[in-house]
């Protein structure tokens, strides 16, 4: 008898045997060998083996890297990458102003990018529990929060804006195309001359107003011309029509019915979208991301075969760039402004996208993709923009600056009125409405995201299993909090919560956010984190991000912060000052969002151990459960780590010799 019969007699008695239970037996046997090797692999530090996902199960992660950038590709690429760098680049000399505009993308812009999508990606964590890396700056993480809130209110406001003429849009002859019944005596497509210089019978010259002129059969003398101050009929339709413009923000009036219903078919939208988190706005973004792309080429193409398209591009580059404007202090802090708003930092989204990526994502390469890419397409949109202005310009007889505006004044109503000139106008007004609904839509999937993440974090099971009624109690939330805004009254409202909240706030939390993590937590030890994801990299590779975090991004944005601070003036709209109570309300509201910074560090040092010193030292250092969400990512340097969902009191020596306090 061989060897092989030997083996085999023995096995077939103890099939006989044992039976079907022998069977399971040995398939119980099998899947607890192969848990055995997990956790072997894992307990290495290495990754989970093929075939075995090592990311989060409950909390999820991006079906491919391709939705996580759209995502993030449509976050930053908003809205003011359409009505605010153009006019920006003709403001400030031209082509010569890409140079201020570039320089501030790489000392400011681009360092704070990657910082925030690194930090996310390695706790998978939201903006708020995220600060776990330094408990003492917690406030800070729920001050991008509610900054967000505020700005998701009137963000999608905006959206319902874009909704409203969209649907406006369908009509043979566009409403805001002449003035119509709606219009008054001011309103006129053409200039209207008031009075001028003419020569009687008598040869007597005399100044008179333009109606006697025509009605004795006169002629103006040339360069005498004086013009009334008339309106477009697009800025009385925005005005009279479309917002019902009340006199002022102690004029609340009624709700604009048409405004609310298009505010609740955005917010629906948006709850649509998210219903099942990333995984169904990470498809959504392929859209929403894209199509304005092919939105901007259409209109570049056609406004590029418009009389007058030169005019107007060449008032956007510059034929020849005044570099003399870059020795004006005001361009540069445009650049930076413009560069730090249009990348959506110190908002709380770049980290809470980020941390559903998988562990060993590039992220560096990311933020190097999403921000070039947002600059390119704020130049190329200018393109797009004054090609259609600069016929504009050519048909009513005036210069190109004469037509230029930005904000809402460029999208509702000197581009609208352009397009009202084209042949085939409706076709053109809705592509245009069309592709701004679509670039107010993505950043707001990724801001209301970036609140749903905190909720995520703080009640993972509930969100597991309550995603859909969260998600859409959040909307309804905010879509009554934002009917103010589509009152008579509602753009003042819009302005104000824009001029308070979404500036100086975003810019203080950015500032203790960078001084924190590089000078408390350790730039250095960030660095030794972001290897963890990445790879080692050498020295040199480091040196530029070192530079920038250590000392010329904090510089950068300290500097704006207090020239933001310097220059502020009360805000108001057009022509109309607001009330004392309306800037007090503002105030309010800033205070509101930035007090929780000092109030949850005093709570951390109450609730530590210790005298004072050795309290506020606890509190600046990481907190136990800091750290990658996973096991198997945690290696040597993070393997005292504790449960990130358990809480501790109990304070754990690491392997850097820190001692971490979970609080």
């Amino acid at each position: 008898m061989g060897i092989g019969s030997l083996q085999r007699g023995p096995s077939r008695k103890r099939w006989g045997e044992g039976g079907i239970r022998g069977w399971f037996s040995t398939r119980k046997l099998a899947a607890k060998t192969q848990e055995w090797k997990k956790d072997f692999t894992l307990s290495q530090g290495k990754d989970a083996p093929a075939g075995q996902s090592e990311e989060h199960s409950e909390r999820g992660h991006w079906s491919s890297k391709t939705d996580y950038l759209l995502s993030m590709l449509g976050y930053a690429v908003g809205l003011g990458s359409i009505w605010r760098f153009p006019y920006l680049t003709y403001k400030n000399g031209g082509g010569a102003f890409l140079i201020p505009y570039a320089a501030m993308l790489a000392l400011a812009g681009l360092p704070l990018f990657f910082l925030e999508c690194s930090l996310g990606q390695f706790a998978s964590l939201g903006p708020v529990s995220v600060w776990r890396i330094l408990p003492i700056l917690q406030g800070v993480g729920i001050t991008m929060v509610i900054i967000t809130t505020l700005v998701t209110v009137y963000y999608n406001v905006i959206i319902a804006y874009a909704l409203y003429y969209l649907f406006a849009s369908f009509q043979s002859v566009l409403p805001w195309s002449d003035c119509f019944a709606w219009a008054d005596e001011n309103c006129s497509t053409t200039p209207v001359v008031s009075d001028c210089n003419t020569t009687l019978p008598n040869g007597i010259v005399i100044h008179t107003n333009y109606s006697y002129v025509t009605s004795n059969n006169l002629t103006c003398l040339n360069g005498s011309l004086t013009y009334k101050q008339v309106q477009l009929p697009s800025e009385q339709y925005w005005n009279k029509v479309a917002l019902r413009r009340s006199s002022g923000l102690d004029e609340t009036g009624e709700i604009v019915w048409y405004l609310a219903l298009c505010l609740l078919l955005s917010w629906l939208i948006v709850g649509a979208a998210l219903f099942k988190g990333i995984k169904s706005s990470g498809k959504v973004v392929y859209f929403t991301a894209l199509f304005p792309y092919v939105v901007l080429v259409i209109l570049l193409v056609r406004g590029a075969t418009l009389e007058g398209a030169r005019n107007g591009i060449e008032y956007y580059i510059g034929t020849q760039s005044n570099f003399t404007k870059l020795m004006e202090a005001e361009v540069w802090k445009d650049a930076a402004a413009q560069i730090f708003f249009s990348l959506s930092v110190a908002l709380g989204g770049l980290v809470a996208l980020s941390s559903y990526n998988k562990f060993h994502n590039n992220c560096y390469s990311d933020a190097i993709v999403v921000c070039l890419v947002n600059c390119l397409t704020s130049a190329f949109a200018g393109f797009a923009i004054f090609s259609v202005l600069g016929h504009m310009a050519f048909l009513a007889d005036r210069p190109v600056s004469e037509v230029v505006d930005s904000g809402f004044d460029l999208a509702f109503v000197a581009y609208p009125s352009a397009l009202s000139k084209l042949p085939v106008a409706p076709l053109w007004s809705f592509l245009f409405f069309f592709m701004l609904l679509l670039l107010g839509l993505a950043p707001q999937f990724a801001s209301i995201e970036t609140v749903a993440t905190n909720v995520q974090d703080i009640y993972p099971k509930m969100m597991k299993k309550m995603r859909v009624p969260v998600t859409l109690g959040l909307c309804m939330l905010l879509f009554f909090l934002g009917l103010i805004c589509v009152t008579q009254a509602g753009i003042y409202w819009v302005k104000l919560v824009d001029h308070f909240c979404a500036g100086w706030g975003i810019l203080f939390a950015a500032v203790l956010e960078i001084i924190g993590i590089s000078w408390i937590y350790g730039g250095n030890r960030f660095i030794q984190d972001i290897e963890m994801m990445i790879g080692k990299k050498s020295w040199w590779f480091w040196l530029w991000w070192r530079a920038c975090w250590f000392f010329v991004t904090p510089v950068l944005l300290c500097v704006i912060l207090c020239w933001s601070l310097v220059t502020f003036s009360p805000p108001k709209y057009g022509s109309v000052e607001y009330p004392a109570w309306g800037s007090a309300v503002g105030w309010c509201m800033i205070v509101f969002c930035i007090i929780w910074i000092p109030i949850v560090a005093i709570v951390k040092i109450v609730k530590a151990q210790g005298n004072l010193w050795q309290r506020i030292v606890s509190c600046c250092r990481p907190a136990a459960n800091w750290g990658p969400s996973l096991e198997c990512h945690r290696g040597e340097r993070y393997s005292h780590m504790v449960d990130p969902h358990k809480e501790t009191d109990q304070e754990i020596p690491t392997v850097d010799g820190f001692v971490h306090k979970l609080e």
